[in-house]
């Protein structure tokens, strides 16, 4: 049950990306903060373009800050994707997309060192007739990584949720079943009360009890 929030949450992701590949239209969706030691966390990155907006020569710039360090670059996409060396070398994948609206980068294997702050920095220039205006943005995520995968408050409220449902449907089940058991009981009881008075009856009063038959 702990994952259902998380595969709820991933399924909404996919379809926001889905839905803005099909119209068309540039979706920015914020990175993940946590990652999970040993697994693989991608740091996401997307700076949208208006539609008015011509091709641009895109360039991106990830760095790397630790808790009170400075920032140091780590990877590099200008044209071709170049990786500086780092404590991440070997352990960065580009996971850009053609358009160049979505930079973002994945870190493989995540080590507990990997908390931190990453900046994407992303510089446009623009190919218009006259001038070559830039334009640029930049994202910052705090990442924390934790050595297993926590419960979240949603994940909590909704296993209580649940077992406060099962207690409920429990104790309505006994009360049905209780209900039901008396009403069978009463119903016999009423029955051998009637065939007790019957009997009781002497054999000449049920004789006389008897419905006269018209000739």
């Amino acid at each position: 049950m702990a994952a259902l929030p998380r595969l709820v949450c991933a399924s909404s992701v996919v379809l926001v990306v889905w839905a803005g590949f099909c119209s068309a239209v540039c979706v920015e969706v914020p990175s993940e903060t946590e990652a999970v030691q040993g697994t693989h966390m991608k740091l996401l990155c997307i700076s949208c373009m208006k539609r008015e907006e011509v091709t641009a020569n895109t360039v991106v710039e990830w760095f790397y800050r630790p808790e009170g360090g400075k920032d140091e670059p780590i990877y590099e996409y200008r044209k071709t994707n170049h990786e500086f060396p780092s404590r991440f070398s070997g352990r960065l994948q580009w996971n850009g997309s053609k358009d160049m609206q979505d930079v973002s980068i994945t870190v493989l294997n995540v080590t507990l060192n990997d908390s931190g702050i990453y900046t994407c920095n992303i510089t446009r220039e623009f190919e218009f007739e006259i001038h070559r205006p830039l334009f640029t943005s930049s994202r910052l995520i705090h990442l924390t990584v934790v050595e297993e995968a926590g419960e979240d408050f949603t994940s909590v409220i909704s296993e209580i949720m649940m077992y406060i449902l099962l207690v409920f449907l429990t104790l309505w089940l006994l009360i049905e079943m209780v209900y039901c058991y008396r009403k069978v009981s009463k119903a016999e009881e009423a029955a051998q009360e009637n065939a007790t008075d019957y009997l009781a009856i002497p054999s000449e009063n049920k004789e006389n009890c008897a419905v006269p038959v018209e000739e």
